[in-house]
This record gives C-alpha cells, sequence and structure tokens, in this order.
C-alpha cells in the first residue's frame, strides 16, 4: 500500500514538473517571438529612415528615352515587362513619367489637371551596363536614349531634383501645382463677368503671379486697357 501511495505521489510530482516545463518553454517562445517582431519593426523603421530625400541618392543614374508622342505609358508598361522577363530588377529600379500639376481656367472655372511634364520623354533609373542599355534601347516604342547613342551620360543631381522634387522630412514634395494660361497675348477673349461682360478685347499682357490680365476692349471705337481676373474672361 505503501508503495502503491509512493507511485501515485512520483507520478503526480512528475507531471506537475512536466506542466511547469511546457509553461517555461510556452513563455520563452512568446518571448522570442516578441523579441522578433520588435527587431523586424526596427529594422523596417531603419530602411524608413534611411530612405533618401532626394530621388538622385538612390541607387543607380537616371536616364532619359525618348519615346513616340503619347506613347509614354505603353513604354513605361512594356519596359516594366521587359525588366521582369529578363530578371533584371537588380539593375533597373525606376520607370518614371514626369507629371506636374497645372491650374487652368475652363469655362471660367479654375480647375487643376495633372499633365506630362516632358511629352514624349521617359525617366529610368539603372546602371547602365551592356545588358541594361540592350534591354531599354530595344524596348517597342522606345526611339533611342537622350544624349550619347552608346554612352548616355545620367541627369545631374540639379536636374533630377528639378524634374522629380525633392521629399521634406514629413515626405511630401516641395512642389505646387503651376499655372498654365489658356490664353496668348494678342488672342482675343470675352469678357463674361464685372462692368464689361459682353464686351470683346484682346489681350495685351498676362501677370501669371497675380491671375490678371490686361485686355484692351473696344469701348466707343476706342481701345481702353482693363485689368480683368483670369476668371473674368473666356475665349472668344
Amino acid at each position: 500500500m505503501a508503495e502503491t501511495v509512493e507511485t501515485v505521489e512520483d507520478a503526480t510530482t512528475e507531471a506537475a514538473a512536466e506542466e511547469v516545463e511546457a509553461a517555461l518553454d510556452e513563455v520563452v517562445e512568446e518571448a522570442e517571438v516578441e523579441a522578433g517582431d520588435e527587431a523586424a519593426e526596427e529594422a523596417v523603421e531603419e530602411v524608413e529612415e534611411e530612405q533618401p530625400l532626394s530621388p538622385y541618392d538612390l541607387p543607380g543614374g537616371w536616364f532619359v528615352i525618348h519615346s513616340y508622342s503619347g506613347y509614354e505609358n505603353k513604354v513605361k508598361a512594356n519596359l516594366e515587362t521587359r525588366i521582369r522577363s529578363m530578371h533584371l530588377e537588380d539593375k533597373v529600379f525606376d520607370v518614371v513619367i514626369p507629371m506636374e500639376d497645372v491650374v487652368e481656367y475652363k469655362g471660367g472655372k479654375k480647375v487643376t489637371v495633372e499633365r506630362k511634364k516632358f511629352p514624349g520623354y521617359v525617366l529610368v533609373r539603372m546602371y547602365l551596363e551592356d545588358d541594361t542599355w540592350y534591354a531599354v534601347r530595344n524596348t517597342p516604342s522606345v526611339t533611342g536614349f537622350v544624349g550619347a547613342s552608346t554612352q548616355p551620360a545620367p541627369l545631374s543631381r540639379r536636374e533630377v531634383e528639378r524634374i522629380l522634387g525633392v521629399e521634406k522630412e514629413d515626405g511630401t514634395k516641395k512642389e505646387k501645382p503651376t499655372f498654365k494660361p489658356a490664353w496668348e497675348v494678342g488672342e482675343t477673349v470675352r469678357v463674361v463677368e464685372g462692368p464689361f461682360a459682353d464686351f470683346n478685347g484682346v489681350i495685351e499682357d498676362i501677370n501669371v503671379d497675380q491671375s490678371k490680365v490686361r485686355v484692351l476692349v473696344d469701348i466707343f471705337g476706342r481701345e481702353t486697357p482693363v485689368e480683368l481676373n483670369f476668371d473674368q474672361i473666356v475665349k472668344y
């Protein structure tokens, strides 16, 4: 009877020890997972912190390629597909169509539209080697590199930052919409608002900074210069 009791006690003690060991293993595993997650988060934060604010400081150089006008998007898609099929992802990094926000007046209303900065041109960030040159140069709708045909030069820092902009510390770019007047000096326009509404006139001067134009309006047979806001005139 005493032996039986001792056996039961030993078994109970052994089971309890196993439970404690399993619990410790679980705690250790959870701690390792948490530590791994923290390390991964720190690594991501380090990468984000190391991301350069200027596109010029990214790996490779920025090169300009010429395409048929209106085929920029097709060139970008073709080139990205070609890069993947030729396994050049470690040499050709970016294909960019520079865009800009342009403020225009349409129907007397100010609207912001996105337009290509340089129609017919595409930027490529890459290491210029024989295989990358061949891949880019022979992409459908690409007519060639801008510069020397065999050894084109990359853009300078100033050119890259002027075209692509430079990010601030908060991740935004130092850019603002540019204004592109819908009219030209010497063009006839119609006044739609103000005391000279329904009069026609010829634009004599355009002040983009102040969003104003000086229009020569024919009043009683005399051309009278009148200063108007952009939203007060429309194309004749």
